[in-house]
């Protein structure tokens, strides 16, 4: 009889069968069937936790050694993406912020969280077990208490990546959340949504709320002004009907915005009305009427609610008296208004890896421009301005060559060793230009 071959020859013959597995099933260990260290944690796991509605992209697999009879049945948590927000007087805010991280980490959930003496407001993706303790640990402090969570489930191609990973991976199971960064950060800043105004208190008063069933019918309303309160890049690819984009580049510019549209601080002749136009001649003498204005009904709606929330209180202390707003924004009304009674056109901007999600929030089809972070549609990468990682129509002449030289060398670092940091840390290479529908022999655009 033959002697026993040494342990180095049986781990090398058990990890060469292992590895004709992988194309089937990455995440079983490599150990031999008598290694004390065997990893278990590829079995099945059961979401025990409180179910606040089915999960959504359940599913199980089976798989079959070839000849050896091996089939393996399981059944992933399935993955979640939550916004939350809720404001509050907050002032010892920062004491939350090295608790809520730790927790967070340990439950392997990824995204961002803000802190600010006025709330909380925030974007994780995990399974609904771990988001979920994740949530209530936030709620233990009563000023807390009452969330407002929109839920989003995530994409079957981002689950089954985060599936493939184990605990002990060099990218963890929540590494690969649908996010623009591998990790959670929990940042202190003076506000949870920048807008400048001190004045302007959510906890004090806010406008009417309005059911997602019941918004079709003021908006559909000749007497209501329907307000966008997003900004430019966001409504570029999707908006209400008849809803007014106030072209602003950020929050902050909203105040300004209405004081010029309504005519509520000095003004000139070149003032806007209220449907986005500049005004006609005959128009210019109501502007320097001394007579007070009849402000109008005003209904406003933003991505999940938490700009309206400030909006509307800015509105109610400059004297409007009918101001409504969407509840849980956008998203919630996609989720439950049907496209064939919707009213929304378009796709809705995310800030996360998704870009846009559509009506069901189903994923949507734009991608993101790593130059300037904006929408991009298939159209605008036909474009000569697009170079992918680079450039697209919307920053292609603002970008300077030294900026657009240093994203290709970004780009090429990240073609070879795919994890750099920033928004695809954690993505393969192959799988995100695949995810942009750019394919690997392309090549950029250099040149207008």
């Amino acid at each position: 009889m033959l002697p026993s071959p040494p342990l180095s020859a049986a781990r090398r013959a058990a990890t060469a069968a292992a590895h004709h597995l992988l194309p089937f099933i990455s995440s079983l260990t490599l150990d031999p069937p008598a290694a004390p260290r065997r990893r278990v944690r590829h079995m099945p796991l059961r979401n025990s936790a409180p179910q606040v509605s089915p999960p959504p992209h359940g599913r199980s697999f089976a798989v079959a050694a070839g000849g050896g009879g091996l089939e393996l049945e399981a059944e992933a948590p399935a993955l979640v993406v939550v916004s939350f927000y809720r404001f509050a007087d907050f002032p010892d805010h920062a004491d939350l912020r090295r608790p809520l991280k730790d927790l967070c980490e340990e439950l392997r959930v990824s995204g961002g969280i803000i802190l600010a003496p006025e709330g909380i407001n925030g974007s994780l993706c995990g399974t609904r077990e771990a988001v979920e303790k994740v949530l209530n640990f936030i709620q233990t402090d009563n000023r807390l208490k009452g969330l407002r969570v929109i839920q989003t489930p995530v994409t079957p191609e981002d689950e089954a990546i985060h599936h493939g990973h184990t605990s002990h991976s060099p990218v963890g199971p929540g590494e690969d959340a649908p996010f623009r960064w591998d990790h959670v950060r929990v940042k202190l800043k003076k506000e949870i949504v920048s807008f400048g105004d001190p004045g302007v208190m959510p906890t004090k008063r806010v406008g009417k709320y309005i059911k997602p069933k019941d918004w079709n019918s003021l908006i559909s309303d000749p007497d209501t002004v329907v307000i966008d309160v997003r900004n430019m890049y966001e409504i570029r690819i999707g908006k209400f009907k008849r809803a007014v984009d106030p072209c602003t580049e950020s929050f902050r510019e909203f105040p300004s915005w209405v004081d010029n549209q309504f005519q509520l601080a000095e003004s000139d002749s070149h003032q806007p009305s209220v449907n986005g136009n500049t005004v006609t001649e005959g128009a210019e003498e109501d502007l320097n009427s001394s007579e007070p204005k009849e402000l109008p009904r005003v209904a406003m709606y933003c991505t999940g609610g938490i700009r309206c929330e400030k909006a509307s209180s800015f509105l109610l202390n400059k004297g409007f008296k009918e101001v409504y707003h969407l509840e849980g924004g956008i998203l919630k009304y996609l989720e439950e208004i049907p496209e064939a009674e919707s009213l929304w056109e378009g796709e809705c901007f995310v800030f996360d890896k998704r870009v846009s999600v559509e009506h069901g929030l189903a994923q949507g089809t734009h991608k993101l421009c790593y130059g300037c972070k904006q929408p991009v549609s298939d159209e605008d990468m036909e474009s000569p301005k697009w170079e992918y990682g680079v450039s697209c129509p919307y920053c292609f002449s603002t970008r300077s060559e030294e900026e657009k030289e240093r994203a290709r060398a970004r780009h090429r670092q990240f073609k070879t060793w795919g994890v750099i940091g920033g928004p695809d840390k954690g993505r393969s290479p192959k799988r995100l230009e695949a995810s942009n529908g750019v394919k690997e022999d392309k090549q950029p655009h250099n040149s207008v």
